[in-house]
């Protein structure tokens, strides 16, 4: 999901901010010890099962979801105020006859209104036949040269209006670095964080979430996730009726 230069940086900076977590739990707020997350993002995760999950976009048009392990699958809806995935609308009736978790997310731009890019996420979603569990998400990787507090204002502004069209409260996806830096505040959104530096499942979570729900942790072959919660409990965070 993260574009190329992201990914490149994501993926070089593992080490760095291993070592940068490493040193917050100690001398600052920004990463919380593990005694303060609770024990689902230490010794718990590793012994408990975690859910496997893919996330693709037009760049795997055709992708083989009858083939794929996944348990959830998320997918690239749009993009902007009028970009329309391509491969949308088939991968979202693939994985309703594949009957697991599926999820459609947004590529925000601060540059732009929010009320108009939620509003034309919903007018595309809703086009698409609708199934209990569906999971809504904004995706966010660029501030588009906006400052730290009208990243954030945009982002609380999208998603409470998402929220209030539908009743769904949307994820939050991020890179661990954008999410610590503009993710202030949003806690109250379920956490969905790219961190390829950690192994699945071992990442702590940034800025003010207590616990996180999907883990992306690797880009190869494609988007790779887990989630610590159940696909039962991931239909729970969606659409509650068809």
């Amino acid at each position: 999901m993260l574009d190329l230069s992201k990914r490149l940086s994501l993926s070089a900076a593992g080490a760095l901010l291993a070592g940068a977590t490493t040193l917050a739990s100690v001398t600052g707020p920004a990463i919380a010890s593990t005694a303060e997350h609770g024990p689902a993002h230490a010794a718990v995760q590793e012994q408990e099962p975690l859910t496997y999950g893919q996330d693709v976009s037009n760049y795997q048009p055709l992708y083989d979801w009858n083939a794929s392990p996944a348990q959830f699958g998320i997918i690239k809806a749009t993009e902007g105020m009028t970009f329309t995935d391509a491969a949308f609308a088939r991968h979202w009736r693939e994985l309703g006859k594949k009957g697991i978790v599926r999820g459609a997310y947004h590529y925000g731009h601060p540059r732009n209104n929010p009320i108009a890019e939620a509003d034309h996420f919903l007018s595309v979603v809703n086009a698409q036949p609708a199934k209990s569990g569906d999971l809504l998400v904004l995706d966010m990787e660029t501030t588009d040269g906006k400052s730290v507090a009208e990243v954030n204002a945009w982002e609380k502004a999208w998603l409470s209006h998402v929220k209030a069209k539908t009743g769904i409260t949307p994820m939050f996806y991020s890179g661990w670095r954008f999410a610590n830096i503009y993710g202030k505040g949003l806690s109250e959104y379920p956490l969905w964080v790219a961190h390829y530096g950690k192994a699945k499942g071992m990442v702590t979570p940034p800025a003010d979430w207590k616990s996180w729900t999907i883990h992306q942790y690797s880009d190869y072959p494609v988007d790779q996730d887990v989630s610590v919660l159940t696909p039962d409990q991931l239909r729970h965070l969606g659409r509650q009726s068809a």
